[in-house]
């Protein structure tokens, strides 16, 4: 009975902070609105997003307001997982709502869209060419709060310091300062500024600042939507392509190695496992996809090693951004590139995948392991890998939840290839476009798009928003959250 009680009133704070994040939902559906005053006859779209923007206010502002609950307690990383997961159902909800109301998608198209826009994935069934702007800049400003994370902005703004379970649940673990809201802001400050950079950059080489915005905003958010039906590609420009690049690669390492890059260790930058294998990564597969991809394709080396560099790090980095299509790639270059997106960026980034810190550890794990063989029995070692500015003592019991976490991962991309291949899709097209998913990448084969069957769609929402929470939050969320409904409706 007691239990009982204390379940429903730790439930009341997670249905406040519910509706904090709610209320944030409402005010970004209120954001594309600004473009009005640069484009007033998208005037007509107004309505779209104030009918969702004020149902999400009200609701929000009810849920704040009304549910009693004064303690200022610190959540744990299950009731995080909570917030965060019936958060993130709302926001989608709340973001295809725009695209619904217009009449431009069916609630499968609108949901799709979302879920890429919210996981920074990049995949998309809009068509560019007729969308209004207002309804592509909504598309970046997903991938912006995405990106950053809808908890780390309302932390850093809005709720209270005691979240640190709240911000874990979210991916986080890149605590870079003492002080949770502290950190938040730190890296609120970080991804601004990189993208108000990156826009500058691209506006001085020649796009103009709708373009610019929304490019770079997909850029570092490694989100990849585009405004061009060719994407980067559309522009054939080797600057732009190279700041590109740079977005790309800034996106896909994770915040707390920014911060010890933006205060000056640049050694301890460079001792960071997860940087020395990104580089490795894009230094080892951009030649060798040069040499047996590439050239099947250019006959100008330079253009072929140009087009390599870049694919390799959009699928490494999972942004999605590409040169061109894919139809023409031998199944060697497909191979690669689905490796990559496996492999995916750096953990507390904006990247998917399975996440660069996870493979080092393992490589570095399979290395000691080999070294432990030739030494004493005796001998105790404390193996380490660098993470930001530290060192981080490894345990075995770490090791074997990241074996668990890869073992997962790799499940559920087997069972999503199956549905695609169930629906007659070749196996190569199947592991390229899922693994895009999967890995929140944006790349594609061919398959997604407007015209492509219901069920399919739905396996590659699910596949993005698994690959963005990663699973064991939302297994654990979710297996908690039924445990303790049952629980409190028990009257016994």
């Amino acid at each position: 009975m007691r239990y009982r009680q204390l379940l429903k009133e730790r439930y009341k704070l997670l249905i406040k902070y519910i509706g904090a994040l709610t209320m944030g939902i409402g005010t970004f559906l209120l954001l594309p609105l600004l473009i009005l005053f640069f484009y007033p006859e998208e005037v007509i779209y107004l309505t779209d997003f104030l009918v969702p923007s004020i149902f999400c206010l009200i609701i929000g502002f009810l849920a704040w307001k009304l549910t009693s609950y004064k303690k200022e307690v610190a959540l744990s990383l299950k009731e995080g997982g909570i917030i965060v997961l019936i958060s993130w159902i709302i926001a989608i909800g709340a973001s295809a709502a725009p695209f619904v109301i217009t009449g431009d998608l069916n609630i499968t198209q609108a949901i799709f869209e979302a879920t890429s826009g919210w996981t920074t994935t990049g995949l998309s069934v809009v068509d560019v060419t007729k969308a209004p702007r207002i309804f592509l800049l909504w598309r970046s400003i997903m991938q912006f709060f995405g990106g950053v994370g809808l908890v780390v902005v309302m932390l850093s703004s809005v709720l209270h310091p005691y979240g640190f379970g709240l911000y874990n649940a979210e991916g986080r673990s890149d605590k870079l300062l003492p002080h949770v809201k502290r950190s938040t802001k730190a890296i609120m400050l970080i991804y601004i500024g990189y993208i108000t950079g990156g826009a500058l950059l691209y506006i001085l080489v020649g796009m103009t600042p709708f373009d610019a915005i929304n490019h770079a905003i997909a850029a570092l958010s490694t989100g990849g939507f585009s405004t061009k039906v060719n994407s980067i590609g559309h522009w054939n420009s080797l600057p732009l392509e190279l700041i590109t690049l740079i977005l790309m690669i800034l996106g896909t390492i994770n915040f707390a190695t920014h911060f010890t890059l933006l205060r000056g260790k640049i050694k301890t930058f460079f001792k960071n496992g997860e940087i020395k294998l990104l580089f490795f990564l894009i230094a080892l597969f951009t030649p060798i996809v040069t040499y047996f991809s590439m050239t099947k394709l250019y006959t100008n080396l330079p253009m072929a090693f140009r087009r390599a560099i870049f694919e390799v790090t959009s699928a490494l980095s999972t942004t999605g951004y590409s040169l061109d299509t894919f139809a023409n790639w031998n199944q060697f270059g497909i191979l690669a590139l689905v490796i990559l997106m496996w492999i995916g960026g750096g953990t507390g980034s904006t990247a998917g995948g399975i996440k660069l810190y996870r493979i080092y550890l393992m490589i570095k794990s399979f290395i000691w392991e080999l070294k432990a063989y030739f030494l004493p029995k005796n001998v105790v070692v404390d193996n380490y890998i660098w993470h930001g500015d530290s060192k981080v003592y490894i345990k075995d019991s770490y090791i074997r939840q990241t074996t668990n976490y890869i073992f997962i991962y790799m499940a559920t991309y087997f069972v999503g290839v199956l549905i695609f291949l169930a629906h007659g899709y070749t196996l190569s097209k199947s592991m390229f476009e899922f693994a895009s998913s999967l890995g929140t990448v944006g790349l594609s084969i061919g398959i997604t798009g407007p015209d492509a069957p219901a069920t399919i769609l739905w396996t590659e929402t699910i596949g993005m928003f698994l690959g963005r929470l990663e699973f064991f939050v939302i297994f654990f969320a979710t297996a908690k959250l039924f445990k303790d409904i049952k629980e409190m409706s028990n009257k016994s």
